[in-house]
Order: structure tokens, then C-alpha cells, then sequence
């Protein structure tokens, strides 16, 4: 595992206006970008990557989706330096209408842990009369919350920072995390 997945803090930030599909850059707590991804524009099914830098010419780890466009979908996370499956995030289909709830799988598509949207009646407000109040996301395992997801709101940058330092006892893997993020960026932002 690279250096860039030892830290309890990090910050992505997606340009919104890119001309051809979305640019996120992530951020180590002192603000130098110690990754990159790029998601192609309309991609039916999700292929998400994450480089050491622009050049995207080391890739760390990969975000597949096993389905096309599934309110349920499935999204299996590896490490493309070694080939590992890290593990894989689920979107709870039907409980994510109203309430935005991912599981967090192991190796063997066993629920480990959850990301779920801060409060039903903020989530309702979101949904249904602006989106720009907004999100945070709150992670749990093994039934104590470990960290969260925190949006920032700018018409030109959608920031999101991600918060690890509850995890004491390194419950869940940081190439997880991250890819968790991207994936809240990606995903749940088409939906707004």
C-alpha cells in the first residue's frame, strides 16, 4: 500500500464544469493532491480509477460497478498495483430514496459497516427543494461510528472531506475510504 493511503484526513475536490466527464483531485491534510481520478462521461457502467497524479500513469486502485445502472448497484474495489480485492460498497437501493445508505463489504461481499446520509429530514429537504444544503455521511463498524463524509457547497467545486480519526483501531481499510468518497462524488452527485 502506497503513502498516499496513510493518513486519517483527506480532501477531494470535483470540478464541476470539466468538458468531458469529472476531474477529482485528493488532498493530504497539509493541501498537496497526492492522487487523481477522472470519470468518463457517459459510462453506462462505472469504471472509476485512482493515479498517484494527472499524468495517470500509476494506477493504485480501481472502482468497478458490477452491473449497469442498478439502484442497488455494487461496486468492487482493488488494488491495481498487487490485484487484491480490497473489498466492495453497496447502495442500499430502496432505503437510499429517501436517505442516501451504503454498506461496506469485505473480500467475501460480507456487510462489514455502513455510510449513511446525516438525517432523513435533511435528506427530504435535499431531495426535494434544494440540493445546496449540504451532505454528510456518517461511517460505522462494528457498531461505533469510525468517521465521516463531510460535503462543502461551491457552485464551481464540489469538496468533500473525509474524516478517519475516529478510527482507532483501523477497522476499515484507507484505499476503501477513499474510494467510498470518489464514489459519493461521482455517484450520489449525478443524482442532484
Amino acid at each position: 500500500m502506497g503513502d498516499q493511503f496513510t493518513y486519517q484526513n483527506y480532501v477531494i475536490k470535483k470540478k464541476i464544469l470539466a468538458l468531458v466527464g469529472a476531474k477529482f483531485h485528493v488532498s493530504n491534510p497539509a493541501g498537496e493532491i497526492i492522487m487523481f481520478s477522472q470519470q468518463k462521461a457517459l459510462k453506462l457502467k462505472e469504471d472509476i480509477r485512482i493515479f498517484t497524479g494527472e499524468d495517470m500513469t500509476t494506477e493504485l486502485v480501481s472502482i468497478h460497478a458490477r452491473s449497469i445502472m442498478d439502484a442497488s448497484a455494487v461496486y468492487d474495489i482493488a488494488d491495481t498495483q498487487t490485484g487484491e480485492k480490497i473489498g466492495g460498497l453497496k447502495r442500499k437501493g430502496m432505503q437510499s430514496i429517501l436517505q442516501d445508505e451504503w454498506a461496506i463489504l469485505d473480500v467475501n461481499d460480507t456487510e462489514i459497516g455502513t455510510i449513511k446520509e446525516d438525517n432523513m429530514a435533511l435528506a427530504l429537504v435535499r431531495r426535494f427543494a434544494t440540493n445546496l444544503i449540504p451532505q454528510t455521511f456518517h461511517i460505522t463498524m462494528n457498531g461505533k461510528e469510525i468517521g465521516f463524509f463531510k460535503q462543502n457547497i461551491n457552485p464551481l467545486v464540489t469538496v468533500l472531506n473525509i474524516d478517519l480519526s475516529k478510527d482507532t483501531d483501523n477497522l476499515l481499510d484507507k484505499r476503501l475510504g477513499v474510494a467510498a468518497g470518489l464514489l459519493l462524488c461521482a455517484v450520489e452527485g449525478k443524482q442532484g
